[in-house]
């Protein structure tokens, strides 16, 4: 057995231990409180407690109570924190009822602009949370996607390789265009193609205060609906003192991040302002992969007690060089590195490479939120916002059919030339804006949230030739298509929660209305403009049921409804137009957790009417489309574990197990001797890209107060490139480790000082990550056409980080 298959094996044994750790473990000191807030002296629920420089903490019931058990000692300095409370540290004993109060914020936060497409106290569907300070320690440059892949059913990939540029994320196995994206409540996933591209967000983990990620549907939320999670971050919340932070960061591939942060703190009990101006530079893995990313964040407003205004801007710029394309089969076993992108023979028959093979875009926020407390029960919430983006990728076009460009057939002596080298720019600009609004009453036992959202998209595309061999350089550039797009999204939604002592339930009701009007198919657009109009009803029930202050039962049921993408409108005509997607999502779980030790098990069946896949069909238009698929499903168990074994040492597991399967399935197959295509049919067949098994581990070890040791794994299990779950198109499981290392110091006249450094697979593991696969029948033979992208072997980044 080698090294490497023995940490492995090692690995996947302590995954499955993390999972199992005994519930046997006795308490040998215990250390009990109450927290209660300070003008009714209420009891308050899901208080955070935490002992601090340690690993050990606990949430208060439905009683106010929290227990620690398993210390050592008789005195211990805690942080209690709430969403709607002032922090507040403490120190408290052992063999008493310590009770600690908290006092209601002097100010409205943040956190209200987002509440209401959270989950409460007493949550009934599956979620996680991270915060600012998980975020710190792994913040070295790599995109979102990578810095929250450890959370359950996730599984991040890179078309660099780095994890720097093009990134994606999937949940449960959902791609990026069915999970709901929101910052500070306003939709973020693109109109038309309901996708997030991260990589216009570049380092906007320096400027987020949390994120909560729903599996399933999840709440109720603003823009395209989420159909198979949801990410909800809030940017940072103000300080209440004024800071300055550097922070540098370099390592492998010359990946560079600089990053300049400030805050002046409260002015006059009232007025704040931060600031954030990040770089990031990679070389990437890949050929090329090259990435050139900028961004700024800015927040500023006036905080009262009653009343908040706060302006919200931020932006991003990326030049990447395109790495979208994979890498085949063969070049995987030969030149792992390789990238065809702006590949050409020049004159002489020399392999060249077009230096300016690349992906330009430039998108900025732009937000602007109310907040008011009418009472101590009721509050509301109204924010505008606008972005715009702007940007193109450019391509030279060996030997184009001059028809696509919309040119004439030229003359060549007594040759007829109907092809020709060009170079293009495809064009996006757009513009969204609108409102979203809610408002919160809550009394002792009940809780009224309500929410409405109107949003509108404009977007021109259009493509232009800048440079070819058959017009002059005075005509250029040549805009040889446009077409527009508008998008009209109104939703609104009423959401109740009644809470008993021991039971809580809810009732959450949205409708969406969407109007969607587009240029159609032909590229000449000429009386193609369509319209389409959908109206979606979303229902969700749950209930959450306290068996003990440690122990709680939760159930759910939600209905999901989402609008086909942007090239399912206009590649189709209305006759063949696909239909919505249609889901209906059963979870339920038990959460257990205590001072040491927190559990979480949770099944789900998320049920689809109608699934949008592709089928490899041919419309009447020529185009592939994706077909709805009646009956297909993705049920499962997520396990969590958090075993808090020490004051030094803490022990985190995640595990999914799951089948995604569509239950009929039709493939049709190109003949490219140009015979008809062919039909293939499959009984429960594997949905794409969802592995059936995921899982990751974190071992966390302080040997001293100021240093860290991290030791992370993540496994993901085998995926197939098609529907079809062949053997020959599929992408092979892997499990890889990383190591970080913090340390931390407190140097004279500097708050903190953190060096952090990161070893990203550790073990140098070949793994693939994603791909795409096409077919084709060549003599009656099929010929599978397989691309992957290639994840980076063991690389490294060291950044330092220094607070004022």
């Amino acid at each position: 057995m080698t090294y490497s298959h023995f940490i492995r094996k090692t690995g996947m044994l302590l995954l499955v231990f993390l999972i199992s750790t005994p519930l046997f473990l006795q308490a040998q000191t215990v250390l009990t409180g109450t927290i209660k807030e300070n003008t009714t002296g209420t009891p308050i629920v899901g208080a955070l407690v935490i002992i601090d420089s340690t690993f050990n903490y606990s949430v208060s019931d439905a009683k106010g109570n929290f227990r620690f058990s398993g210390l050592k000692g008789e005195r211990f300095s805690i942080t209690v924190s709430h969403i709607s409370f002032e922090k507040e540290k403490s120190v408290i004993q052992t063999g008493q009822n310590n009770e600690i109060i908290l006092r209601q914020k002097s100010y409205l936060s943040e956190e209200v602009s987002v509440s209401a497409t959270r989950v409460g106290t007493r949550p009934s569907i599956a979620f996680s949370d991270i915060d600012k300070s998980q975020l710190e320690k792994n913040n070295l440059g790599q995109d979102l996607p990578y810095l929250i892949n450890m959370t359950p059913s996730t599984v991040a990939t890179s078309d660099a390789g780095t994890g720097i540029g093009y990134t994606g994320l999937r949940i449960r196995g959902s791609d990026a265009s069915r999970i709901n994206v929101t910052i500070n409540g306003v939709p973020i996933n693109d109109a038309e193609s309901h996708q997030v591209y991260w990589v216009d967000l570049p380092d906007m983990a320096s400027s987020i205060e949390n994120i909560q990620i729903q599996r399933g549907i999840g709440t109720s939320v603003n823009g395209a609906g989420a159909f198979g999670g949801s990410v909800n971050i809030l940017t940072s919340k103000i300080s209440s003192s004024p800071y300055a932070e550097l922070n540098s960061s370099a390592g492998s591939f010359n990946s560079f991040k600089n990053t300049i942060k400030f805050g002046t703190g409260l002015i006059n009990s009232s007025f704040a302002i931060e600031g954030r101006l990040s770089k990031i530079i990679s070389d990437g893995y890949i050929d090329r992969a090259t990435s050139n990313l900028g961004s700024y964040f800015l927040s500023g407003g006036y905080y009262g007690k009653k009343s908040s205004v706060r302006a919200v801007v931020f932006s991003g710029t990326e030049k990447t060089y395109q790495a979208w394309y994979g890498v085949t089969a063969d070049s995987l076993a030969t030149n792992r590195k390789y990238n065809q992108a702006g590949e050409y023979t020049d004159a002489s028959g020399a392999l060249r490479y077009y230096d300016n093979q690349t992906d330009n875009y430039k998108q900025d926020y732009y937000q602007l939120i109310f907040s008011h407390e009418f009472t101590s029960q009721l509050n509301a919430n109204l924010t505008l916002h606008y972005t715009h983006g702007k940007g193109y990728y450019e391509e030279y076009k060996p030997g184009a059919s001059l028809s696509n460009y919309n040119f004439p057939d030229f003359s060549i002596g007594d040759s007829i030339v109907s092809t020709a080298d060009l170079i293009r720019r495809l064009w996006l600009s757009n513009d969204f804006y609108g409102m979203t609004g809610t408002v919160e009453y809550e009394m002792q036992k009940i809780n009224l949230k309500a929410g409405i959202s109107a949003n509108r998209y404009d977007g021109d595309h259009y493509g232009e030739v800048i440079a070819s061999q058959v017009m002059t350089l005075q005509q250029y550039p040549y805009r040889y298509y446009k077409n527009n797009a508008t998008k009209n999204d109104m939703s609104a939604f009423v959401r109740a929660t009644y809470n008993l002592e021991a039971f809580s339930f809810f009732v959450d009701l949205q409708e969406r209305a969407i109007n969607y009007t587009f240029d159609g198919f032909d590229n000449t657009y000429i009386d193609s403009r369509q319209n389409a109009t959908m109206n979606f009803f979303n229902p969700k029930a749950g209930i959450n049921y306290m068996i003990s202050g440690k122990t709680s039962l939760y159930a759910s049921v939600s209905a999901g409804h989402k609008e086909p993408v942007r090239d399912d409108f206009v590649f189709s005509t209305p006759a063949n137009r696909p239909k919505a997607e249609d889901m209906i999502d059963y979870e339920g779980g038990l959460r257990y957790n205590s001072g040491k030790l927190s559990l979480g098990i949770n099944a789900y069946y998320m049920n689809y009417m109608s699934q949008l896949i592709l089928t490899g069909k041919i419309n009447d238009v020529g185009e592939y489309i994706r077909e709805s698929v009646p009956s297909s499903y993705r049920g499962g168990i997520e396990l969590e574990g958090i075993f808090n074994a020490s004051s030094k040492l803490s022990l985190q597991a995640n595990l999914t197990i799951s089948r995604n399967k569509i239950k009929e399935y039709r493939e049709f197959v190109d003949d490219y001797d140009g015979g008809p295509q062919l039909l293939n049919e499959y009984k429960n067949t594997s949905i794409s890209f969802s592995p059936e098994m995921i899982a990751a581990g974190l071992i966390n070890y302080k040997p001293v107060k100021n240093i860290s040791i991290a030791l992370t794994g993540k496994y993901v299990g085998q995926q197939f490139l098609d529907n079809t779950s062949s053997e020959n198109r599929k992408i092979d499981s892997y499990f890889i480790n990383d190591l970080h290392l913090s340390y931390e110091l407190q140097p004279l006249k500097i708050k903190s000082v953190a060096i952090n450094f990161a070893i990203n697979n550790l073990l140098d593991k070949e793994y693939v990550s994603n791909g795409y696969s096409y077919s084709g029948f060549i003599g009656g033979i099929r010929n599978d056409y397989n691309y992957y992208f290639p994840q980076a072997g063991r690389n490294w980044m060291l950044g330092l980080t220094a607070k004022f």
